[in-house]
């Protein structure tokens, strides 16, 4: 199913689900894995520890997050697709970087990850049927289907990777993480 077939496209949601292209599920999943295969983990991990303001993540700590957020949205995909009913609402992203300890992990070891939960993910939607995707639960305080779930993760991603460009990368390697793929 494609981007297009997400009616309507669910508030909060749009944000991340209008950065990806009207294209087949699995094969936004697959941009994403070309994507992520294209990191450059040198100029990733000459960032160090770089944060944009107080408050704020180093590139390390943003791929963690993605990392931690795609295992708990494939969680509650998962509880929609099962039709299980209670989803859990109160994670505080906050709290979650606080305890993740990304700046102890090389570049190499958290992009490696990444790749894992991001194919694990792409697995997990391929095996639902139409009828699935179109399933909406509520997550968070917001109904979204499945499809737009998907749609979400890839997008959340795309968001990340290219906060990390426009912030942590100096004028002369922008666009070197090749997002445009």
């Amino acid at each position: 199913m494609k981007k297009s077939d997400i009616n309507p496209i669910p508030d909060y949601y749009d944000r991340y689900i209008n950065l990806v292209a009207d294209v087949e599920l699995s094969q936004a999943f697959d941009v994403s894995i070309k994507q992520l295969d294209g990191l450059d983990a040198n100029l990733l991990e000459k960032t160090g520890s770089k944060k944009t303001a107080v408050n704020k993540w180093t590139a390390k700590e943003i791929l963690q997050h993605v990392i931690d957020w795609e295992r708990i949205l494939a969680y509650r995909t998962l509880l929609f697709a099962r039709r299980e009913g209670s989803i859990p609402q109160d994670i505080d992203q906050n709290r979650l970087a606080a305890n993740m300890d990304a700046e102890k992990r090389s570049i190499d070891s958290i992009i490696a990850e990444l790749k894992a939960v991001r194919a694990s993910t792409k697995t997990l939607f391929e095996s639902f049927d139409d009828e699935v995707m179109l399933i909406k639960g509520t997550n968070w305080k917001y109904e979204v289907s499945i499809l737009a779930l998907g749609f979400a993760l890839v997008g959340h991603q795309i968001h990340h990777l290219k906060s990390i460009e426009e912030n942590y990368l100096s004028d002369d390697k922008k666009n070197s993480l090749n997002l445009d793929s």
